[in-house]
């Protein structure tokens, strides 16, 4: 059987400007491509941040709106501190310790401004 390597999540995107604000300025990933099909077609956002990738679509049924995502950091705790003194007008995520889960992680989760749940977590 041939081994599957990496996966990359297509999360749903009702608003470009919120969307650019939310996962570019305030998570601090990098856009790796932009695609429309034409002038006024939806956007396509393909976004990367250390080996996390994640794909942001305004298309219609790419995805559902309210998924959850879990993304492996190395401090979960260290990564709130950052993004809470961004002081972001919609996220506060707080910079609260974070006690482990019965399932051995640490973790925090934040919603994108569509319902799309990231699920912030470290081995405990």
């Amino acid at each position: 059987m041939t081994r599957l390597t990496s996966i990359t999540p297509i999360l749903r995107s009702f608003d470009e400007a919120k969307a650019r604000d939310f996962y570019v300025d305030f998570l601090g990933f990098e856009i790796e491509f932009e695609h429309r099909f034409s002038d006024n077609a939806p956007l396509y956002l393909g976004l990367k941040h250390g080996d996390c990738q994640l794909h942001v679509s305004e298309h219609y049924n790419d995805s559902s709106p309210g998924v959850a995502v879990r993304i492996a950091t190395e401090d979960v705790v260290a990564l709130m501190r950052s993004l809470n003194a961004k002081d972001h007008k919609h996220c506060k995520p707080g910079t609260e310790e974070r006690k482990p889960t019965p399932w051995g992680t640490i973790e925090a989760t934040i919603a994108d401004p569509f319902g799309n749940q990231l699920v912030f977590w470290q081995p405990a």
